[in-house]
């Protein structure tokens, strides 16, 4: 068996929302002759399952699942174990290679004669869409010498000090020993001794690497009190030194170390109050020990130029070092503080403006956020207002119903006040009444987001339900498709997702969607759809079914399609994407008697829309959609979610895809509905209109689709997910998470449910 060019080692610890696209960047690349080695360090998400899929999809994969969490360098070390390529690389779970990355690392590597190590560069991917490369670039200009030892080129000391950046040739590795210990900063006690060790480093100069700035979740900016690990590392880099007589290094490597070490003092959301004042008296001792004057192997400040780096800096810098060596804790805080504070001053201008600017509708808001929250009062929202409906409104039944004491609002629109069921106060959006239970209520849901202006309060709790499993991509998602983002601001928009406590996921394939989509610290209730609970539960008896098909118009008879189409928000105007005059006339030639009940996109419900045709029943206007469903014998649409909803009551689905390519690639979606449909997959209105009249749609071939897609989305949908939601959200009750049904997938590890919020997590469910 042939040894692979190239061991890329990725080890997983709650980075399910990425990983898939990190494998899929390595095994996708141009350049094939690489293994894979995916470490899942015992990681609480879907990690593990995420590596199992991959690996069963390539076998240049190899899962390794480790029986404990030993943190990412360990978790390393156990893929160096397994490795066998000629040269190593490492990659983080949430990162990516760049396409065409492997092809020039390869190249590079053998115009250099394969060198102990290979620097390359990386661009810092955000997410919001924007990309920047390294700011020290210019350090990695393939000049002469191609080949050199660090002396030659130090300044590559000021790179970013990761193992992500660089090949290294594997007999290297293991002719140094070279190995990560535990805790945090792991980098820094491999990243120096490889540079120093290395007899042959050469550079490329390409971005090889997209690094992700997560907005939460990073580990380095998780606080706690591992952050004190760095000391070991840097004892760990000064006994390198003295091991292999390496004196000449100290300085410049000192300069370095209390530079990272203030910095790290610096972001206060790393070091914990209360291990400050230890943090930074161990700064000062380390500063002592390997400082100018200190005892030891070539102590001392003048061999600093012997390599070519200045140690000196600005005069901001050389004051931090100053008060570093006295011990003034103090006055270093203060002079960090002087420069947050101006920082602070220039955000509240700022802000003030905008205050102004906003105006005196929201005077009665911001009056009323300085009154205490009501815990006994609910507010709940759906579709911009629109009405009572979707997951919102099964909660508000189901609270009603659970919760003693509590009272609940409905924020709606006039036009749909007569949606909301008797009990429930209705409040108009922008009225005293509505900014006043928004600044007071202890419970606000929705299904959509609240306007940008809604503070989240302290003990105020805000549940995101969504409104659909999700086809089409979403939030973050939306970035590399501009036509459909149409200019979204993806800044405020996640502002607005940091209101969030709870985010409700019907299935698996949704949790993972929105920890990609909405990155943030919430938790996630994977525990099926509120709304789908009458779907889920008991049919209506007969009589009760032929009575709301009596009362919609439906023929005694007839076979009932619901029509229900999904929004093109990347086209203008509103096209209807089938002719439904079209379809019933062919319908009727072929004795099929069909009729069509066709349900607008809200988006398009208060347009005009004149005489339905013959066989066509118009029910946009219909207050419950859900009525609708139980109501009719099959389902036709797009790409709309009803479609995973639909697919509980176990009724055949047919899906209209003649503008599928088209769709994909201006919305994007998260997976080939045309390859894993619910039903028939039609092109046209003829084939439409055969497949519901030689019952097609109906074929045991269908049946089998169907029965996949509600496997795999309708796992927990069992008739009482609004219960699991008012019961943990609402009364504290968090002992009974869901288990999957027998249409769910198994579940290879752990039981699915809640997916708490684990300390500095991005995302609740394993970010």
């Amino acid at each position: 068996m042939s040894v692979p060019r190239f061991s890329v080692i990725v080890p997983a610890y709650r980075v399910h929302a990425y990983l898939d696209d990190c494998l899929e960047s390595v095994l996708a690349q141009s350049f094939t002759d690489v293994e894979v080695i995916a470490v899942d360090d015992r990681s609480p998400d879907f990690c593990g399952e995420i590596i199992d899929a991959a690996a069963a999809r390539d076998p240049r994969l190899t899962a390794v699942h480790l029986s404990a969490n030993v943190g990412l360098g360990r978790a390393r070390n156990a893929g160096l174990e397994r490795a066998t390529g000629d040269y190593v690389l490492f990659l983080d779970g949430d990162d990516t290679l760049a396409p065409g990355a492997l092809q020039a690392i390869a190249d590079r590597l053998a115009a250099t004669a394969d060198p102990d190590v290979l620097v390359y560069d990386y661009a810092r991917t955000y997410w919001h869409g924007r990309h920047t490369r390294n700011v020290r670039a210019g350090f990695l200009a393939e000049r002469e010498p191609q080949v050199f030892r660090l002396a030659e080129r130090p300044e590559l000391l000021h790179l970013l000090v990761v193992v992500w950046n660089k090949a290294y040739r594997r007999d290297f590795i293991a002719a140094q020993g070279l190995s990560f210990p535990p805790g945090y900063y792991e980098d820094t006690p491999w990243t120096y001794p490889a540079l120093l060790s290395a007899e042959r480093i050469a550079v490329l100069d390409r971005v090889c690497v997209h690094y992700r700035q997560r907005r939460s979740g990073n580990i380095l900016g998780t606080p706690g009190e591992q952050h004190l690990d760095v000391f070991d590392q840097y004892d760990r880099v000064f006994a390198f030194l003295d091991a292999r007589r390496l004196e000449r290094w100290r300085p410049v490597l000192f300069v370095r170390m209390v530079d990272h070490l203030t910095t790290i003092f610096n972001k206060g959301e790393r070091v914990p109050r209360h291990k400050r004042a230890e943090f930074f008296r161990r700064t000062r001792a380390l500063y002592l020990r390997y400082g100018p004057g200190a005892a030891g192997p070539g102590s001392g400040s003048g061999s600093g130029a012997a390599v070519g780096v200045r140690a000196g800096g600005s005069v901001r810098v050389r004051t931090r070092h100053l008060l570093v060596r006295f011990g003034t804790r103090r006055a270093f805080h203060l002079l960090g503080a002087a420069g947050r504070l101006l920082t602070r001053l220039r955000d509240f201008a700022g802000s003030a403006a905008r205050r102004a600017r906003a105006g005196w509708s929201r005077l009665s808001y911001r009056l009323q956020l300085r009154l205490p929250l009501d815990p006994h009062l609910a507010v709940f929202a759906a579709y911009w207002y629109r009405g009572y409906s979707c997951n919102p409104a099964a909660l508000e039944a189901k609270a009603r119903e659970l919760v003693p004491g509590l009272a609940t609002a409905w924020i709606a629109r006039p036009a749909y006040a007569h949606t909301v069921p008797p009990g429930v106060r209705v409040l108009h959006p922008g009225s005293r009444a509505c900014q006043r239970a928004l600044a007071r209520a202890t419970y606000l849901v929705n299904n959509v987001n609240f306007p940008q202006y809604v503070v989240k309060r302290p003990g105020q709790i805000h549940v995101q339900t969504h409104h659909g499993t999700p086809l089409k991509k979403m939030g973050l998602d939306l970035a590399d498709h501009p036509a459909a983002a149409a200019g979204m601001d993806f800044t405020a928009l996640m502002s607005r997702v940091d209101r969030w406590d709870y985010s409700l996921s019907a299935n698996r394939h949704s949790t993972l969607a929105w920890s990609r989509a909405y990155p943030a610290d919430h938790t996630t209730l994977e525990y099926g759809y509120p709304r789908n609970d009458a779907l889920a539960g008991p049919p209506p008896d007969a009589a009760a079914r032929a009575e709301l098909r009596a009362r919609l118009g439906i023929p005694e008879g007839a076979t009932a399609v619901l029509y229900a189409p999904t929004h093109r928000d990347y086209l203008p105007g509103h096209v209807p994407p089938l002719d439904l005059d079209a379809l019933a006339g062919a319908l009727r030639a072929r004795g099929a008697h069909v009729v069509l009940l066709a349900r607008a996109h809200y988006f398009h419900d208060a347009e005009p829309a004149g005489a339905p045709p013959a066989g066509v029943l118009d029910v946009t206007a219909h207050p419950s959609l859900t009525e609708l469903c139980l109501a009719s014998d099959a389902l036709l649409t797009d790409y709309s979610s009803v479609m995973f909803d639909y697919a509980l009551l176990g009724r055949p689905i047919v899906i209209h895809a003649a503008d599928w390519e088209a769709y994909r690639l201006a919305r994007g979606t998260y997976f080939d509905l045309t390859a894993e449909p619910p039903g028939r997959v039609c092109r046209t209105a003829d084939e439409i209109a055969d497949t519901f009249a030689t019952g097609a749609h109906a074929a045991p071939a269908a049946a089998a689709l169907l029965a996949e897609f509600r496997r795999r989305f309708c796992p927990y949908d069992d008739g009482h997910a609004a219960e699991r939601v008012v019961r943990h959200v609402f009364l504290g009750e968090t002992e009974s998470p869901p288990v999957a049904g027998p249409v769910a997938v198994a579940v290879a590890r752990g039981v699915p449910g809640v997916l708490p919020r684990p300390a500095g997590s991005a995302v609740a469910h394993g970010e």
